[in-house]
């Protein structure tokens, strides 16, 4: 396995187990952060022992729901900008469509902004 590669996304052959003696408390905590992470009770325990960083799988999804969004604003602005080309000064002022344009682009710098914290923040 090179450096780049991470254990916890790779499929690994079987190798030599090493008991973890825990009470039934920590076996269910351990259990339910490896499915929050998405990860088997094994692989989760590999990552942690190993220092690799360990995504919610909750947090991935939020980051491609906020993608979506940031699409999306995307998408408007280029509609508004569009108007403004074909239509300036039908419906509202220039001035106002411009503003407004700022704001989603402001808008969606937040949104990038926000998703790479999640992606690449260590947990």
């Amino acid at each position: 396995m090179t450096s780049i590669e991470s254990p916890i996304t790779k499929a690994r052959r079987r190798g030599k187990p090493i008991e973890v003696w825990v009470n039934d408390g920590e076996k269910a905590e351990i259990t339910a952060r490896a499915e929050k992470s998405g990860l088997s009770r094994s692989g989760y325990l590999r990552a942690v022992a190993l220092n690799y960083p360990i995504r919610s799988v909750l947090d991935l999804a939020a980051v491609s729901d906020l993608a979506k969004i940031n699409g999306d604003l995307g998408r408007v602005a280029g509609l508004l900008k569009l108007w403004l080309a074909d239509k300036r000064g039908q419906g509202a002022r220039a001035v106002d469509v411009e503003a407004m344009m700022r704001e989603f682009r402001e808008l969606q710098r937040e949104v990038g902004a926000i998703m790479s914290k999640v992606v690449y923040e260590r947990n």
